[in-house]
């Protein structure tokens, strides 16, 4: 896969750009309070559940993509949610668990940003890589999540459908899906605002006629 070229737009460029220069544990200051201490933790250097702390976002051109990536998994809800469910849609899809501290950092971007594209043709998923249902909702509640996630823990198809794209063990991980289906961004790494993933999204969603 490519990285985007230089034809996409100015302002995007320096937001990734600025991005990649912000240190992680800078991004965070203020994402959720001072009362979660695995985010205390992780802002002081504890990196335990989380593989890399380097953040980079990249972007594809158009051209350059792979096939639609076709998944299905369970909610948790206990629905059924399939790609075809949002196809036509740009989709972000973010891999997360509950104990993982940056992860319980960007969750109020991330709700940002859904909120944000509430009224276009933009679905938010989540994939929690380990937890139970009652500890996934749990995370919702306290975070005040309002799109769904899959439960991959006993999911192994669910996780074979993105092995191709991200590995489940970069978390978090945020992926952009362009209305095909086809991976149009990736994030690794804990967002360090929402105007991140708000841009990559607006440009995926400029390409759809």
């Amino acid at each position: 896969m490519a990285l985007r070229d230089s034809s996409r737009p100015r302002r995007a460029r320096r937001l990734l750009a600025a991005a990649a220069a912000v240190a992680l544990t800078a991004g965070m200051a203020g994402c959720t309070g001072g009362n979660d201490d695995l985010v205390d933790a992780y802002r002081e250097g504890d990196t335990a559940g989380f593989v890399s702390r380097d953040f980079a976002a990249t972007e594809i051109a158009p051209a350059d993509r792979e096939d639609p990536i076709v998944f299905s998994g369970t909610g948790v809800d206990g629905s059924t949610i399939t790609s075809d469910d949002v196809l036509g849609d740009v989709v972000v899809v973010n891999f997360w668990y509950a104990g993982c501290g940056p992860c319980r950092a960007e969750a109020p971007y991330l709700q940002q940003a859904n909120e944000e594209f509430a009224d276009a043709d933009v679905s938010f998923l989540g994939v929690n890589i380990y937890d139970e249902a009652a500890t996934a909702a749990s995370f919702d509640r306290t975070y005040g999540i309002t799109y769904p996630s899959m439960l991959a823990h006993r999911d192994p198809d669910l996780k074979l459908a993105f092995a191709e794209v991200t590995s489940l063990q970069a978390v978090p991980t945020t992926l952009v899906l362009d209305a095909e289906g086809r991976l149009a961004a990736r994030v690794i790494g804990q967002l360090p605002d929402a105007s991140i993933l708000e841009t990559l999204v607006r440009d995926t969603l400029a390409e759809t006629p």
